[in-house]
């Protein structure tokens, strides 16, 4: 660790994919990290020294978004494939997968509570599940082209999502009505959240800016500058000005993670490596902090940045040139140097909105609501002989853990494509009757004005 222990470490590498990182998360716990990528596979990195890695197999185009549930015992994908996968973060893998859009998903993201899960999509729509018995609750649409991201505030009351419509709407999950509306005649935002108390998101723009927006009074706050050019930057919101740039990828960073409470931050991009980060923030005080940056900034030279570099050597290994990426795919950090690696091969009989996994659960599973309900309880909640029964099972081959006869199997996939080519057909249509309404209610409001242009001339 460096002497200054405020500034930013680079921790780890992380290699693995074989194309660009498109999204990562890191677990509640902060023991673990999720990886999305353009090579199809989510992976998932243990942080404990000597521990193997997962790639889960399944999807059949690029992997866009990544996100753990609130208590991390599952993980939601999503991809240009249409589909929405959960998983469990184990070596047990597919949980089950919602085949409900039309076009590429391009986010996921667990309400606060775990209870809903918000996937917005190239078909113009968000779509909200139920992850109790992982159900199709309700779309929401009035987006007039492809939805790039949709997020839950932390109270779970309001929805924000952003378009290449060039909008930011903010819908309310009780009406399921559109209550606000953001837009820019500029470019179109990439990326949007909510701040943690729910009173603005932050949005990030394919124009290369980074917005901060105020909800209760709808006005913009502040603007930053970006650029791709393969470094990290750190805002000081308070003081609204840049105090780090991180500098470690060799391309455009296409997504950062920070850790629950903030003491980690990880960073993936175009050059497929992973850069985990310690932050130290949460060990300073913060009107210290922010006196040492303000002192770098003003009697540093120009540009008034400071410039963090990947500090050499690390602590976990003396070469850091030998870091690089390995044709056979196996994980290179700076602790470990060939961890194992462990494909999880997903299956395609599973759910869609309606039934909740691919293992049957038995009584004790039922009872304790884990395949009911996932994502509401924590894995300590699981009993002890329900846990290695679970265990067990994920060693013994595929057909003895689904032990139903073939033809069975045959049957049921076949319902299965029916239910999703029927889901879909109810998508399309539910669609198509909101752009209508919407037509309507124009015609009706273009009568109104012109009932008044003659009553006025008359």
């Amino acid at each position: 660790m460096a002497s200054a222990t405020e500034d930013p470490v680079l921790e780890r590498y992380f290699k693995g994919h074989k194309a660009a990182i498109t999204s990562l998360d890191l677990s509640p716990n902060g023991k673990q990290l999720a990886t999305a990528s353009w090579d199809t596979f989510l992976m998932l990195w243990n942080f404990k020294p000597h521990a193997r890695a997962y790639r889960y197999v399944g999807h059949k185009d690029v992997v866009t978004s990544v996100q753990f549930s609130p208590h991390g015992n599952l993980l939601a994908s999503a991809s240009r494939d249409r589909t929405v996968r959960l998983w469990i973060p184990d070596k047990r893998g597919k949980f089950s997968e919602f085949k409900a859009h039309t076009a590429p998903v391009r986010s996921v993201d667990f309400s606060a509570d775990g209870q809903f899960l918000a996937t917005a999509s190239e078909d113009k729509s968000i779509k909200v599940w139920s992850m109790y018995r992982q159900r199709f609750l309700y779309s929401l649409y009035r987006h007039t082209h492809w939805v790039r991201c949709a997020k839950f505030s932390p109270d779970g009351r309001l929805i924000v999502s952003c378009s290449e419509d060039k909008t930011i709407k903010i819908w309310d999950t009780t009406n399921k009505q559109c209550v606000n509306n953001f837009s820019d005649s500029v470019g179109f935002a990439n990326f949007v959240d909510f701040n943690p108390s729910g009173t603005c998101i932050a949005s990030a723009g394919s124009d290369q800016t980074v917005k901060v927006w105020d909800v209760r009074v709808n006005k913009l706050l502040q603007h930053y500058q970006a650029s791709s050019d393969g470094t990290l930057k750190i805002l000081d919101l308070l003081e609204g000005r840049l105090i780090y740039t991180l500098q470690g990828h060799t391309g455009p960073v296409f997504t950062v993670s920070f850790s629950k409470g903030g003491e980690l931050f990880a960073s993936g991009g175009a050059d497929t490596q992973v850069l985990l980060w310690r932050t130290n923030f949460d060990e300073l005080h913060c009107k210290g902090l922010t006196k040492r940056n303000l002192k770098r900034l003003h009697f540093d030279s120009p540009p008034h940045l400071l410039d963090i570099y990947p500090r050499t050597p690390h602590p976990h290994e003396e070469k850091v040139e030998t870091v690089e990426i390995n044709p056979k795919l196996e994980v290179i950090d700076l602790q470990i140097s060939t961890p194992p690696v462990m494909d999880i091969l997903s299956f395609d009989s599973t759910t869609t909105t309606e039934t909740s996994g691919r293992t049957l659960p038995d009584k004790g599973e039922e009872a304790c609501g884990y395949f009911l309900n996932p994502s509401l309880m924590s894995p300590e909640c699981l009993p002890t002989t329900t846990k290695k029964k679970t265990e067990d099972m994920s060693d013994l081959p595929c057909e003895s853990q689904r032990s139903i006869p073939l033809a069975v199997t045959d049957a049921l996939e076949h319902i299965m494509e029916q239910l999703n080519v029927l889901t879909q057909t109810v998508s399309i249509l539910e669609q198509r009757l909101t752009l209508t309404e919407d037509k309507l209610k124009d015609c009706l409001e273009n009568q109104q004005k012109l009932f008044s242009a003659v009553q006025q001339k008359s």
